[in-house]
Parts: C-alpha cells; sequence; structure tokens
C-alpha cells in the first residue's frame, strides 16, 4: 500500500516535470478517454502522446496497448460523435509519425511501425463478421490513406494488400461499408491505366449499385478520364436527386468543357436546366454554366458557339437566360448599351465580364441595331433573348436595347432581301449550305424578335404590317420564313375578320403572275399596214424621180428638199416593215401552281387557321380558299403540299362540324394511302375532331336527313329507314374506331405512338370509356416492341396514373381490364412478344392504379365497397375456377396486395376459408394465410373502438342472421368447404363486431359473389329463394357518399359524350 502511495506520488511529479519543460507525456487510455470529448484539441493530444511513445523502449507493447483502446470504437456501429472523434484522433496521430523528408532513411521502417501495425491489424479484421468492425476497418483506412501527404509512399506488398481488401469490401452487403471502402480506395486509383481494377470497380459501382449514396461517394472520388467520363456523364440522369446534383458539381469542378463533345455539353444542359428538382437547376445554373463561362473567358459569345446554338437554339436560350438571372435589368441594360473603347475593339480582345458581349455594335446610338453584315448566330440570340428577358421583367426595359417598329421593320426589311439565292450548283456545296442555313437562323431570331416590339403606336404598326405583307410577296423569301412572319403578322391584327382579309389578299398576290403572250395578228389591221406601205413606197419611188430631175436642172434647194422627204419616207417604210415582222404580244395574269408557291401559301392558311376563334367558323372567304387551294393540295404530287394541305383541312374541321363530315371520306383516304408523314397529319386531324366534337360530326348529316324524311312521310316505312340509318351511323362508328385502335398494332413506331396518344387524350377527357382499350394499352406499355419508343412509354406512363386516381368511376375501368389483360398474359404463344412480359409486374401496375387510397381527396368516398373489395371478389372466384392453375399464385399475391375495406373484409373470410381448402400450391397458401391473418388483425382493432354500436347491433341481428343463412344455402353441404364455412359463420355471430349495421349494407353487394365462389351451377336454382328472403329483410338506407353519383355525371355528359366500349368490344365488320 506504501509503495502505492509512493508510486502514484514519483508519477505526479514526473507529470509535474513533464509539463515545466512543456512536454506532457500522456498514457494511451487517457489520450482516448480526452478525444472523445467534442471541443477536445487533438494537435495536443497527439503531440503528448507522440512525447510519450518517443520516451518508451517497448514500442511492441504500446502498439498492442493502442490496438486494444482502439477496438472499444471499432465495436460500435452508430455514428457516434465520441467514436467519429476517436476515430479521427487515431488517424492523426498514427499518419503523424510519418515523414516525407525521411522516405529514403534506413529508420524509416522503425519511424513507421506503428502505421504499419495498424495497417496489418486491419487488414485482418476486415472481414470480420461484425458489420460495425468492417464499416470501421474501411474507415479507418480511409482516414489513414486521406491523411498522408501527396507524396506518401507505401511499400508495395502493403499496397496490394490493401488494395485487395478494399475490392472486396466494396462488394459487402452494408451499403455503409461499401461506402467507405469506396472513399478509401480513392487514392489507389490510377485514371491512366485503362486496365486499372480500382477504375473497373467504380465503373460498375456508379451504374449498379443499389444504393445512393454508394454511387455519390463513386461520384466524389472517382477521376474524370477517358475511361470514366461517360460514365460521370450519365448520373446526370440518376434517379436520385441528390446523386444528380453531385454529377453535375463534378462536372463543373473537374471536367473542363473541350473534355466534352457539343452533344454531350447540349445535353447535359437540355437535362439539368428542365430538371424536376430546384436544386438541380440551381447548380447547372450557378456552377456548370459559369464553370464554362469561365473557360471561354467570360465572354458569353464564345460560350454559345461551343454550344452550336445554330443548332441548337433550344438551348442557347435557357442557357442565356440563366446568365441573366444573375444580374438585374438595370445592370443589363447599362452593360448593353454603354459604348466604350472596349467595345471598339477586336472581338479576339473584348474578354472580362460575362455581360460585356455586345460587341460590334457600333451604331447603337443612332438605330440601337446590330449592322447587318456584323450580324451572327451567337449576337442575333444574344440579342433576341436579351430582349425577351426584359420584356418578361416590364416593357419599360426594352426601350433602351429596341428601335422603333417602323425602323426595325426596315431594317428587317432589308436583311431578308439580301438573302442568298442559291443556284443548282451551288445547292450542291456544303459551304454553300451552311452560309444559306447560317442566314436563315438569324433571319429567324429577327422575325421573332417582333414579339418583343410595342405595337400600340399606330403608325409604326401599319409600317410593320405593310412591310411583313410585301415580305411574304416577294418571290424570293424562303418558305422557312413564311410561318414566323404570318404568325407575328396575324398576332398585330386582333380581329379575325381583318385577318382573314389580310391572308386572303396576301396570298392572291402571292399566287398571281403577270405573263407576257404572243397576240394573234389581225386581218384587217395587217391589210392596212400593207396598203399603207405600198403608199409610202410609191411615194418614195416619185420622190427619188423628181430628186433626179432636180439635180439634172440644177434646182439645188429643191433637191435638199427632196433628200429630207426621202430620208423621212425611208424612216416609216422602216418602222412599218418592223412593225409587221415582229409578232404582237401581251401580259396577262396567271395562277401559280408550282410546289413552292403552293406550299408558301398553305402555310399562310395554316398559320390563319391556328390563329382563328373557334366559334369564328367558315365563312365566304375561307370557302373560296378552301376550294382553290386547300382541296387541290390534297392530291398535289409534291408530299410537303399534301401534307400541309391536310393540316389546314383538319384545322377548318375543327372550325365547322358540317364541314368535318363532309370531309371525313377525305380523310381515310389519306390515313390509308398516304406517305407516312401524311398519314400522321391525317390522323391527328381526326383525334382532334374527335376530342372537339365526339361523333357527332359523323352522325349529324343523316340524322337531320333522317327525321326531315320522318317529318314529311308519316308513315311505318320512314320509321324502318331512320332504324336502318340510325345503324349505319353505329357501323360507321365501329368502323372508324377499329380503325383508329388499329394502329396501337402497326409495324410503325409513329402511327403507334401517334395512335395511342390519341386515344389515351379520348379516354381521359371522357369522350371514349373502354376497359378492352385501356387493357391494349397496357399490353402496348408492357410489349417489348415498344421498348424504344421513348415517347410512346412516356406518354402511357403519365396517363394511366393521372387517369385512374381522377376518380373512382376510371378505376373501375381498370377493374374492369385486370382479368382480361392478364388473361391475354397467360395464354400468350411462346412466338409473341407479350410472352416475356413479367405477368406479375403488370398485375401489381392494375393494383395499384385501383388502391382507393390514390384517389384524388376531393373524389374519395367515405362508405361503401371499394374497388379493391370487388376486385378482391373477382380474384377469389377466379382463384377457385381452378385452384390448381399456375395461375392462381399471380392472383394470390395481387390480393394480398389490396386495401380491403375493414367493413367488407369479414365477409371475405368466408371465401379465403374455401381457398385455403381448395388449393395446393404452397407459396399461395402462404399469401392467403397472410390476407387471412391481416383482416383478423384488423376485425381485433376493430372491435375495441366503441361500444355505442352495441345498440346498432341488436338492431341489425336479424338481418345479419338471414344474410348468413342465404350464404349457406349457396353452399353444397357435401363439399369440403361447407363445414369450415358453417364453423366461421357461427363464429361471426358469437363475436361482437364493430358496427353491424354498416356490415350488413355492405353485405347485400357481395352475397352474389360468394354464391359463386363454390356452387356455380347452383346459382339458379336459389334464385327465387334468395329473392323471397330479401323481400323480408327490412331495406336499409343507402351509406352516405361524398363522391358525386356516377349516373349524374352521365346525364350531364350525355349531350356530348358517347360510350364507346361496346362498339369496341364488338367483332370488326367485313
Amino acid at each position: 500500500m506504501v509503495e502505492m502511495i509512493i508510486f502514484r506520488q514519483l508519477f505526479k511529479i514526473a507529470r509535474l516535470f513533464a509539463v515545466m519543460k512543456g512536454k506532457r507525456t500522456l498514457h494511451v487510455k487517457e489520450a482516448f478517454e480526452q478525444a472523445q470529448k467534442p471541443h477536445q484539441n487533438h494537435a495536443k493530444l497527439v503531440t503528448s502522446l507522440k512525447h510519450t511513445y518517443n520516451e518508451l523502449q517497448d514500442k511492441n507493447r504500446f502498439h498492442e496497448e493502442f490496438v486494444h483502446y482502439l477496438k472499444h470504437a471499432m465495436i460500435i456501429y452508430k455514428r457516434e460523435p465520441a467514436v467519429e472523434q476517436v476515430i479521427n484522433f487515431v488517424a492523426k496521430f498514427v499518419v503523424s509519425f510519418y515523414d516525407p523528408e525521411k522516405v529514403d532513411v534506413e529508420e524509416e521502417e522503425v519511424e513507421n511501425s506503428l502505421l504499419n501495425y495498424l495497417f496489418i491489424f486491419l487488414l485482418k479484421a476486415h472481414n470480420a463478421s461484425s458489420n460495425a468492425v468492417r464499416f470501421r476497418t474501411c474507415q479507418l483506412v480511409n482516414k489513414l490513406l486521406g491523411s498522408l501527404p501527396e507524396n506518401a509512399q507505401i511499400e508495395d506488398e502493403l499496397f496490394d494488400k490493401i488494395n485487395t481488401a478494399m475490392l472486396l469490401r466494396v462488394k459487402d452487403k452494408v451499403p455503409n461499408v461499401r461506402i467507405q471502402a469506396v472513399l478509401a480506395l480513392a487514392r489507389l486509383q490510377d485514371p491512366t491505366d485503362s486496365n486499372c481494377p480500382v477504375l473497373s470497380v467504380y465503373n460498375s459501382l456508379i451504374e449498379n449499385d443499389s444504393n445512393s449514396e454508394v454511387r455519390r461517394a463513386v461520384l466524389s472520388c472517382i477521376a474524370p478520364s477517358v475511361h470514366t467520363l461517360s460514365k460521370i456523364v450519365s448520373r446526370t440522369m440518376d434517379v436520385k436527386e441528390t446523386v444528380r446534383k453531385l454529377a453535375y458539381q463534378v462536372l463543373a469542378e473537374k471536367v473542363h468543357m473541350k473534355a466534352l463533345t457539343i452533344a454531350q455539353r447540349v445535353k447535359l444542359l437540355q437535362q439539368g436546366l428542365n430538371d424536376r428538382s430546384e436544386s438541380v437547376k440551381e447548380v447547372v445554373q450557378k456552377q456548370l454554366i459559369q464553370a464554362w463561362l469561365r473557360l471561354a473567358e467570360g465572354n458569353a459569345l464564345e460560350l454559345l458557339h461551343r454550344l452550336d446554338v445554330e443548332s441548337c437554339p433550344e438551348v442557347g436560350t435557357p442557357a442565356l437566360n440563366a446568365m441573366f438571372s444573375l444580374s438585374s435589368p438595370s445592370e443589363l441594360i447599362k452593360n448593353f448599351s454603354d459604348l466604350d473603347e472596349s467595345l471598339k475593339a477586336e472581338p479576339s480582345q473584348i474578354r472580362g465580364n460575362v455581360m460585356y458581349i455586345r460587341e460590334q455594335m457600333l451604331n447603337y446610338y443612332d438605330r440601337k441595331t446590330i449592322p447587318i453584315e456584323k450580324l451572327t448566330a451567337e449576337n442575333t440570340l444574344f440579342w433576341k433573348v436579351l430582349c425577351e428577358y426584359l420584356k418578361s421583367k416590364g416593357e419599360e426595359f426594352l426601350e433602351h436595347i429596341l428601335p422603333e417598329p417602323a425602323i426595325y421593320a426596315d431594317y428587317l426589311l432589308s436583311y431578308l432581301q439580301n438573302m442568298p439565292v442559291l443556284s443548282q450548283e451551288e445547292m450542291e456545296d456544303m459551304a454553300c449550305l451552311e452560309h444559306l442555313m447560317t442566314k436563315q437562323f438569324i433571319g429567324q431570331q429577327l422575325i421573332l424578335m417582333i414579339g418583343c416590339m410595342d405595337t400600340n403606336e399606330e403608325g409604326g404598326r401599319k409600317r410593320l404590317l405593310t412591310v411583313l405583307q410585301e415580305i411574304l410577296m416577294t418571290p424570293t423569301t424562303s418558305a422557312s420564313f413564311v410561318p414566323l412572319i404570318t404568325e407575328k403578322l396575324l398576332s398585330i391584327v386582333q380581329d379575325d375578320d381583318k385577318r382573314i382579309q389580310i391572308v386572303a389578299e396576301t396570298i392572291s398576290e402571292v399566287r398571281e403572275a403577270v405573263v407576257v403572250v404572243d397576240k394573234p395578228p389581225d386581218a384587217t389591221e395587217l391589210r392596212k399596214q400593207q396598203l399603207k406601205l405600198a403608199e409610202i413606197k410609191v411615194k418614195l419611188m416619185e420622190s427619188k424621180d423628181a430628186l433626179e430631175k432636180c439635180v439634172a436642172l440644177q434646182d439645188f434647194s429643191q433637191a435638199s428638199l427632196l433628200k429630207e422627204k426621202i430620208i423621212e419616207l425611208e424612216s416609216v417604210k422602216h418602222d412599218l416593215l418592223k412593225e409587221t415582222e415582229e409578232p404582237q404580244s401581251k401580259e396577262i395574269c396567271v395562277e401559280k401552281n408550282d410546289p413552292e408557291t403552293l406550299l408558301k401559301c398553305l402555310m399562310m392558311c395554316h398559320e390563319l387557321l391556328k390563329q382563328l376563334s373557334l366559334s369564328k367558323g367558315l365563312g365566304p372567304t375561307m370557302d373560296e380558299i378552301i376550294e382553290s387551294l386547300i382541296i387541290p393540295g390534297i392530291t398535289n404530287t409534291h408530299p410537303s403540299v399534301r401534307n400541309m394541305a391536310v393540316l389546314c383541312l383538319g384545322c377548318c374541321g375543327l372550325q365547322s362540324k358540317d364541314f368535318a363530315s363532309q370531309h371525313l371520306t377525305l380523310l381515310l383516304q389519306v390515313l390509308q394511302i398516304d406517305e407516312m408523314k401524311v398519314k400522321l397529319s391525317a390522323l391527328k386531324a381526326l383525334f382532334d375532331q374527335l376530342m372537339m366534337f365526339g361523333m357527332e360530326p359523323f352522325k349529324a348529316k343523316k340524322s337531320i336527313d333522317s327525321s326531315t324524311e320522318n317529318e314529311e312521310s308519316g308513315n311505318e316505312d320512314a320509321d324502318t329507314e331512320l332504324t336502318k340509318e340510325m345503324e349505319e351511323e353505329t357501323v360507321t362508328a365501329h368502323n372508324l374506331l377499329q380503325l383508329l385502335s388499329g394502329f396501337l398494332d402497326s409495324e410503325f413506331s409513329e402511327l403507334r405512338t401517334e395512335s395511342a396518344e390519341g386515344l389515351a387524350k379520348l379516354i381521359f377527357s371522357g369522350r371514349l370509356i373502354s376497359a378492352k382499350l385501356l387493357s391494349r394499352l397496357v399490353l402496348l406499355w408492357y410489349n417489348p416492341v415498344t421498348e424504344e419508343d421513348i415517347r410512346l412509354r412516356h406518354c402511357l406512363g403519365v396517363f394511366f396514373p393521372l387517369f385512374a386516381y381522377s376518380n373512382r368511376t376510371n378505376q373501375e375501368c381498370f377493374e374492369e381490364a385486370f382479368l382480361p389483360t392478364l388473361q391475354i398474359l397467360f395464354n400468350a404463344p411462346a412466338s409473341s412478344p407479350l410472352s416475356e412480359v413479367d405477368v406479375t409486374n403488370v398485375s401489381e401496375l392494375f393494383v395499384d392504379l385501383t388502391r382507393p387510397s390514390g384517389l384524388n381527396w376531393s373524389t374519395k368516398q367515405c362508405q361503401g365497397l371499394t374497388v379493391h373489395d370487388s376486385l378482391a371478389m373477382k380474384l377469389c372466384n377466379e382463384i377457385l375456377m381452378d385452384p390448381s392453375a399456375p395461375d392462381v399464385r399471380t392472383y394470390a399475391k395481387a390480393l394480398s396486395s389490396l386495401e380491403i375495406n375493414k367493413d367488407f373484409s369479414k365477409d371475405l373470410l368466408v371465401l379465403l376459408d374455401v381457398i385455403l381448402e381448395e388449393v395446393n400450391d404452397k407459396a399461395c397458401l402462404r399469401m392467403i394465410e397472410k390476407v387471412k391473418n391481416n383482416i383478423n388483425r384488423g376485425s381485433c382493432v376493430g372491435d375495441e373502438i366503441s361500444e355505442v354500436t352495441k345498440e346498432t347491433e341488436d338492431m341489425g341481428g336479424s338481418d345479419i342472421q338471414q344474410e348468413n343463412d342465404k350464404t349457406m344455402n349457396c353452399l353444397d353441404p357435401n363439399e369440403e368447404g361447407y363445414k369450415e364455412t358453417i364453423q366461421h359463420t357461427e363464429k361471426r355471430r358469437n363475436i361482437s363486431p364493430k358496427s353491424r349495421s354498416t356490415r350488413s349494407k355492405t353485405i347485400k353487394g357481395t352475397k352474389r359473389v360468394i354464391a359463386e365462389a363454390k356452387s356455380v351451377p347452383r346459382r339458379n336454382c336459389r334464385t327465387a329463394e334468395n329473392e323471397n328472403e330479401s323481400e323480408d329483410i327490412e331495406p336499409l338506407d343507402p351509406p352516405v357518399s361524398s363522391r358525386p353519383s356516377r349516373r349524374a355525371k352521365t346525364v350531364a355528359l350525355e349531350k356530348t359524350k358517347m360510350n364507346l366500349s361496346k362498339l369496341l368490344d364488338k367483332e370488326p365488320v367485313d
């Protein structure tokens, strides 16, 4: 005891002496205890413990003690702050022995013995059975490797062991272990080696690991290279928002823009700026675009050039808007309008702030326009986007960067008049074509800028309208400009009649051409010319004779007069001869019918029809345009003309039901025999008319004629004729729907997509109600043939949940399509692509789409049977029809996923007991037992809710008894499930349910379905008895529902909507 006291005193004195010297020795245990404190200075602890380590002679004992205390922290999996402090302290302490200046000294191994010892210990513990040990082992390896300096070196043997161990741990079953192993391998990868095992593992994990945090860890560690860049870019489409966000951050910080192709840059901006997550958009706007802008030395025009905005203007526009959003409108205007010496310099000298990009705008003060000869695709797009951005902030900002409408109209006219017109040889030169495409792109951007103009001032508006009409009438105007110019022209004019007049006049001027033709000679005129010519010849001969006489008589004065007369007569003779020899011609006006002219006129007509109000209708002017331009265009030999004519015809059909009915046959003919592009336009037109009018355009005319005849005749023959015509209308509607739905099986993906999209719109709008068609759409969505049809699958993927969850009626439609769809998949032959479809997945989709919890809150039903309750009865019946069929397992799994109503679930137990007796499949039995247990568990909870229902139970007990008796009558006493059903019924009589009255309401709806389970042949013989028994039951009040009555909805839509399910279910008419 005395010796212990003396030892403690000596220890205190030694410690005090060390403190006085500035170096305090520290025991390992004490160091670990102090390291756990949150505000502990680890640097001081490391210095003190290192001093203790250096004074010790037996280093191995220190190593063992150090590892001993470390083990206490390694068995804790939870990331407690104290444990994390200890791990960080251990890493700092061990790495503190590494001195990069003594790498080549022989004593290095001694100096680093603790580091080697700890690595060896960790490598032995990395495959422990404890998740905590494996996690802390990988974490320590990561901390140690990460704390070593950049020029640190370790032995090759130790490197290989660490590499092997961590490559095993990246495949660990625990995500946190994989994360730490990924982080530990970061310093062991070699980006220059294409066969590096670490990079191979990274490439695999970043794509295939199921845990998003593991993928994030790989993204943060992987070194960008030729072999890994595509993997990093692919993570911008990850399903997790955090992974996408980190991927864009890595691309902004570690990847140079030149390492990406133009297609990759465009795709990154398209996806990032349109991402559904605001945080991802913010990273793209504030980090990725700004990083690329810095790489372009702050020149926004250079960045646009690297994005190839001429080919992808839809990318340059949001990119510029993202840049503009970082500055205020006043700053944008100031930097845009300031003229200083830097703007007058060469473009290569203009660098710095992104806003100083209005280079070469030397005439800003006088016209506020860029000189035509200095327009480029980049600065034109920048100008247009800046105008649109400032207009969204306020009209008052535009006057600083845009000229007056009249000035801009002349500016636009001068540019478009100077557009090059290529000859046939130049059209084959790619350089000439590229130059022309650039000019056209600039012209399109200048035309779009008209939308930013203030056209309230009458003078400027009139000048702008005159110039736009003049451009449209110019023969050299490119067809690519016509839709844009017409759209801007019509947007300035608000009155529909005025719009029609302007377009009609413009079309007339464009089609009108002045032609010079030969005029046939007139006999009378010809005779007069000949007589006059003969007279001149006679006078000429007389004058010559007189001249000779005068010369002979030396009468020179008279001879001079005669000579002048002869010259005059010779001139008249020459003119008469010339007039006789030259054919007479005249100028006449003809109508141009070349494809280019017709295409321009149809484009103007199409833009007019798109902007006309649907209530306007077709007037005399439009009728004339239809007869002279649109209808002849349908039969034109040029495909582009036919396509535009079909588009115009479809728009005209939206203006008038009668017009749509008259030209239905024409659209159907186009849909059958024309080219693919024209077929698609005709298909869209038909769907648009169905969306607008339903089936009315296809039956109204016949109905009116039939009614007129019926009123006039008033006899039985007229009634018979009316009935025949109504049948013909039904057949016509049926054939039309068969034709449209038949395109779902087309070999052309474009037709499949347009047909599916159109039918989905009809169903969603209520114009079409068909469970069979819903089944076909679901099968089309799952069909492997449509795997590459991204638009088709995206359209249907959006349609299904929106339609199903909008109201219960739609869910009932999916319920009706459930079993037929599964039957088609079960019976699909091996040669059919549908045989590859996962039936279980299809079943899960239907179950999810019919969930009562998925309905919109305003359409949910508070009481009564749900769609899942009805579906549960159908599934039970389907199982009992053939309990040994392989399809039973799919039905049972679907049954186990249903949301059963607690009031209905007790009645479902009767069928479940029968199923348990009939089915032999063990997996199916387990799922049925699970369903039954869940129902019983829910019933037990419901029994404890309230005692208020006791009175209701007494009032409704007799009703329940009678219902149970009827249920027992439906079952055969000789069958195996009869006894269990009786026992279950007796049990129900003894159990006190939460609400007998509610169950008495629901059991009436399920009574018939229960009878179908085992006694299908006996159902008819019990019908009369059931009806008599039901008369003895006192009718209960219907349950109160917050959902509007379906009958009320049907009556409200009866005039405009038609249930076409019966037509679709019929066989096609030959």
